[in-house]
């Protein structure tokens, strides 16, 4: 029954138009970007770095090094309009259809509607981060060669990450920031959730989750806040990049990661407490 119930979430939620938008937005954000570096004088600023730390540009303006490129504003700033839309819809938007009365009149217990919810949107997440990356992937080949990565991270807190990898490393990298981005696109989408559960328009949801992930990163640029960036949302959610640094930072990227997760499970726990206490079916 658990499967049975949660094939026809995941049916209900990609039966709807809205849940393609950031699909589409992505697909069109990549060409233009793409286009815009035909255009503009990347290659130029990217061959100073280069050859300023010693290295012959041609080598390194590569298929990966498009890709990570084309990667790191969408997963800033797009990624969390997209996946905090669809998570203050999982609850909320039942609620404001009349809809979830009737789900709930039948034998099935709040909990597990919530956490098969919950779950759709997780799935939703993760199908979200590998389209992005696939499709940078994609459209970064065929415009440039498979050759060797580098990568240019300027940071909030004063470091950068500057290494260049070859193309097998560099792909397992890419490949595994991925894995992390997936848990980030999860907690974005848990805190739409959680505000989702309570009595509120799926409109006001998104915006509350994507207002608290904004005050997160205004704090985290403030210079009197440096003491206490790692206690910042924004922070660990770029865990990701350090994946491309070297040495690997492999106790921050562990750090952040159980940060996250427990922040997955607090939201749903907040979310879930509250929405058993309400009062639906009067």
């Amino acid at each position: 029954m658990f499967f049975l119930q949660l094939r026809s979430e995941l049916v209900k939620l990609f039966g709807k138009k809205r849940t393609y938008i950031g699909f589409g937005v992505f697909l069109l954000a990549q060409n233009l970007m793409l286009l815009a570096f035909r255009f503009s004088n990347w290659k130029n600023i990217y061959a100073k770095l280069l050859e300023g730390n010693g290295y012959l540009s041609d080598e390194f303006v590569s298929a990966l090094t498009v890709a990570v490129i084309l990667l790191y504003p969408q997963m800033v700033l797009l990624m969390p309009l997209y996946v905090t839309l669809v998570g203050g819809d999982l609850v909320a938007k039942e609620a404001e259809d009349g809809t979830l009365r009737m789900i709930l009149s039948r034998p099935v217990s709040r909990f597990r509607l919530l956490f098969t919810k919950w779950l759709t949107g997780v799935i939703f997440s993760t199908i979200l981060v590998i389209s992005l990356g696939a499709m940078a992937l994609f459209f970064a080949r065929m415009r440039f060669a498979w050759r060797r990565m580098f990568v240019w991270f300027p940071l909030p807190e004063g470091t950068l990450i500057f290494n260049v990898l070859g193309p097998d490393e560099g792909l397992k990298c890419y490949v595994l920031a991925h894995f992390i981005m997936a848990l980030n696109a999860t907690t974005m989408l848990s805190l739409a959730f959680m505000f989702s559960c309570f009595n509120m328009k799926p409109a006001a949801a998104t915006i509350l989750a994507l207002s608290l992930l904004l005050v997160c990163f205004v704090m985290e640029l403030l210079p009197f806040f440096a003491d206490w960036r790692d206690f910042t949302l924004t922070h660990h959610l770029r865990s990701w990049v350090y994946l491309f640094s070297k040495p690997v930072h492999l106790a921050q990227i562990a750090e952040s990661m159980c940060v996250l997760a427990a922040v997955n499970v607090t939201a749903f726990v907040i979310g879930a407490t509250h929405f058993h206490m309400r009062d639906i079916k009067s």
